[in-house]
């Protein structure tokens, strides 16, 4: 009776020990065989923009590794958001990935209170593309040179002080909003339908300053239509080394980036995921894509997906934070 009892043992163990590596296979054969077939990257936003560009040119070199079509798939609407929660609510399987960006990935949890999907919970990321810090610019009239007479000015005459952006709720009004808690100082938010018309009233001299996207105020700082006060990265940025950063003017640690990175749904398994990120990491450490790039005063990314989590967590936080102390709102 008790060897019939311990074989009966022995079958249950081999039975569980079948059931569990037959719960493992479908992952583990998934990771083995890809990418099988073509893989999207969701684009939240119209086409011609930065993160448009930036996935297709990204695109195209996995597209190469992979030996797999990789279609940029336009999703635009809702701020960003529209794009994110159709990934978000994807198969988790590797082939619908999202570039997102500091808006749909950071400060939309905090800013609508009824997003469809949750920023922390709800993405498997993968690795940071690419960052790159504002810069506080001003019109060439206005006598305020550095972030201190910035500051000075608009305590003298609080609420007179205007600053641009391309609309509530985007990370250069947010920006804009951790600037005024930093410095304790009254700017008056104008708000636009996008950088153009900001940079537009900016130049005509209708504002007096505005947080601009690096790519976006270039061509006009070096064209000496606009000013540079000041850059919102912990570093100086290479393309304007003599500009002071906000936290070496006497705002220790504040920081603020625009930033693009790709994410998976979340539930992807972790080798799709580990797999993606090597090779993302190998397209952005390429010659021409940091040449093409840098060149635009990107920082090109590159991290683990650990890493990349760990500073989505923070960048959560952190806008969390500006949102609910400045009671910003959406449009």
């Amino acid at each position: 009776m008790k060897s019939i009892h311990s074989r009966c043992r022995r079958f249950a163990l081999r039975g569980a020990l079948t059931l569990a590596l037959a719960a493992l296979m479908p992952a583990w054969a998934m990771a083995q065989a890809y990418p099988s077939r073509p893989i999207r990257i969701v684009v939240p936003f119209p086409p011609g923009g930065s993160t448009d560009v930036l996935a297709r040119r990204i695109g195209e070199k996995l597209a190469v590794a992979f030996g797999q079509p990789v279609i940029v798939d336009n999703r635009a609407g809702a701020g960003g958001t529209l794009g994110a929660d159709h990934v978000a609510k994807s198969a988790p399987d590797g082939y619908t990935l999202l570039m997102g960006v500091t808006g749909t990935n950071a400060i939309s949890g905090a800013l609508y209170p009824k997003l469809p999907y949750d920023v922390a919970k709800d993405f498997a990321p993968v690795s940071l593309v690419v960052s790159a810090p504002l810069v506080l610019v001003r019109h060439p009239g206005f006598a305020a040179a550095t972030v201190q007479e910035v500051v000075a000015a608009a305590k003298a005459r609080p609420g007179s002080i205007s600053y641009g952006s391309p609309g509530n709720g985007t990370s250069m009004h947010l920006t804009g909003e951790m600037f005024k808690l930093s410095a304790k100082a009254s700017l008056l938010h104008i708000p636009y339908r996008g950088s153009a018309g900001a940079l537009t009233d900016l130049m005509g001299g209708q504002i007096d300053t505005m947080f601009g996207d690096f790519l976006v105020v270039w061509p006009q700082v070096e064209a000496g239509k606009v000013m540079p006060i000041a850059v919102t990265s912990r570093q100086r940025h290479k393309m304007l080394p003599n500009v002071s950063t906000v936290a070496e003017s006497g705002y220790p640690g504040f920081e603020a980036l625009s930033w693009q990175g790709l994410f998976a749904p979340a539930g992807t398994p972790p080798a799709v995921v580990d797999q993606l990120n090597r090779e993302v990491n190998k397209v952005l450490a390429s010659a021409d894509i940091q040449e093409y790039f840098g060149s635009r005063g990107f920082t090109l990314g590159g991290s683990s997906a650990a890493d990349f989590g760990t500073f989505i967590r923070g960048e959560i936080d952190k806008w969390t934070r500006i949102v609910k102390a400045s009671g910003a709102k959406p449009d």
